[in-house]
């Protein structure tokens, strides 16, 4: 799968090699590290490059600046000291850094609508499926010089990542009500819907049923995440002050820690959780959830939500593109790998 990880959005200031730069823009980029990193020295080691590079910069800059305005950028406070920039000079950086990100922006979607880059975002749950079809198209890719970014993304922000351009496509998990009004503006590969269960080390003669209705949660003790597709439906189901409802024995931001909690008799009670997860927690794709069990969860308020699992990219975006663009084709990929996943295709069936 070719692809760099990356935390973040690509390509960034460090990304751009000096050659590509012309004078001015190198010169701004110069100037918004000074700012960042407090230093010449800390902006030449972040850059690789001498100091005095960087300060005949950051002087040319100054010089030029004091002449135009008659105030300089920066205010040398000696050695070892941050660089104290003047009224006039954070005005200014705060301008370039504006203009950087509008230049950066204008690289990245020419290289996207080219298709010389392509920058995908996944969750935890979904890396394994997005990397079987990565597989498809990895020989294609490289003999393009194709160059694919992984971001790894919480199920909160995978729409915001596609709305911000942070991902030309994302795999995840989405909250959604029976008319889909929230998917509006994106095309959608649908893998599965399913509703939510408990995931509980409570003993059967505590909580002892097979399903229980939303109603019950909270006379239950409740280990929830502290933000995330779980609290959107607690909030939907028991309004945006849902904790005073509820009995809330703890906060957590990762389903890893709150298995954990379980497993190790921490805490005693349940964890709301995807039925993906509670699957996987049962047959032993999750080790965290070894020695829990489940326990279904009836939403019976109105109206009904559920839990779409699927791959998701800018409404058009797709149509937009040729046949060849690395975003139809691992789009394509995808639909395979969900063929093959649902039973459609043999395991032998080549590619």
């Amino acid at each position: 799968m070719p692809s760099a990880a990356s935390g973040g959005p690509a390509p960034d200031l460090l990304d751009i090699p000096g050659p590509l730069l012309d004078t001015t823009m190198d010169q701004l980029r110069t100037l918004v590290l000074v700012r960042e990193l407090g230093t010449a020295l800390a902006a030449a080691r972040r850059l690789g490059r001498e100091q005095s590079s960087v300060q005949k910069q950051l002087d040319t800059l100054n010089r030029n600046f004091a002449r135009l305005c008659g105030e300089p950028l920066v205010v040398k406070q000696g050695r070892g000291k941050d660089v104290l920039f003047t009224p006039s000079g954070q005005s200014f950086v705060d301008l370039a850094g504006r203009t950087l990100d509008e230049w950066l922006d204008g690289v990245r979607d020419a290289r996207r609508v080219r298709g010389e880059t392509i920058t995908v975002g996944t969750t935890r749950f979904t890396l394994e499926f997005m990397a079987n079809a990565g597989e498809h198209v990895a020989e294609e890719f490289a003999r393009r010089g194709v160059e694919m970014r992984v971001l790894h993304l919480r199920t909160r922000e995978l729409l915001d990542a596609l709305r911000t351009k942070q991902a030309d496509l994302v795999c995840g998990s989405v909250l959604v009500t029976a008319d889909g009004a929230e998917l509006d503006g994106f095309d959608v590969l649908e893998w599965r819907r399913s509703g939510l269960v408990l995931v509980t080390n409570l003993p059967p003669e505590v909580l002892g049923e097979r399903r229980i209705d939303v109603g019950r949660l909270p006379s239950l003790p409740l280990v929830v995440p502290n933000s995330g597709l779980i609290s959107g439906f607690l909030g939907a189901w028991f309004g945006r002050d849902y904790r005073d409802e509820l009995d809330i024995v703890s906060e957590v931001d990762d389903v890893r820690y709150g298995f954990d909690l379980l497993r190790r008799g921490l805490m005693q009670g349940c964890m709301v959780v995807t039925r993906g997860v509670g699957e996987a927690a049962d047959d032993g794709r999750l080790p965290e959830g070894q020695g829990l069990r489940t326990v279904e969860l009836v939403d019976d308020v109105d109206p009904a939500r559920q839990v779409l699992v699927g791959a998701f990219a800018r409404r058009g975006e797709r149509d937009g593109c040729a046949a060849e663009h690395p975003l139809n084709l691992l789009w394509s990929a995808l639909e395979r790998e969900n063929e093959r996943w649902k039973g459609l295709l043999g395991p032998a069936e080549p590619w």
